[in-house]
């Protein structure tokens, strides 16, 4: 099987049904300035990460993250990029929970966003 150039999605099963998905991906979404992180040569981009909110709070997300940093390690890619929504319902806690590191707090289109990073090892 031949493993796709740009982007790679995650699916995660929980009791045979779709619980959770993100993306990775190697083209940067056009809400993210780069300079504000750490330099990277292969950075991968984290977009669309979903966790069904029945199914939140129970490992589903953070299994899905520890997957796209074997996967991003395997790419090779030497970092990982997102943007979470800097509100009550936004992820931003649960990514630092997860190791990423907040890069910045911006604005884009009047939403506040945070920026986050994980920097890799090649």
């Amino acid at each position: 099987m031949r493993l796709p150039k740009f982007s790679r999605i995650l699916v995660a099963r929980f009791e045979g049904r779709i619980g959770g998905t993100l993306r990775l991906a190697t083209k940067k979404p056009w809400a993210i300035d780069t300079s504000y992180f750490t330099a990277a040569t292969k950075p991968l981009y984290l977009t669309g990460m979903a966790v069904h909110p029945k199914l939140q709070h129970k490992g589903i997300g953070r299994r899905l993250l520890q997957e796209a940093e074997s996967i991003a390690c395997t790419w090779p890619a030497d970092a990982i990029r997102l943007d979470a929504f800097d509100a009550p319902a936004g992820a931003g806690p649960f990514y630092a929970k997860c190791g990423f590191r907040e890069v910045a707090r911006v604005a884009c289109k009047n939403d506040p966003l945070i920026y986050f990073e994980l920097t890799l090892p090649i």
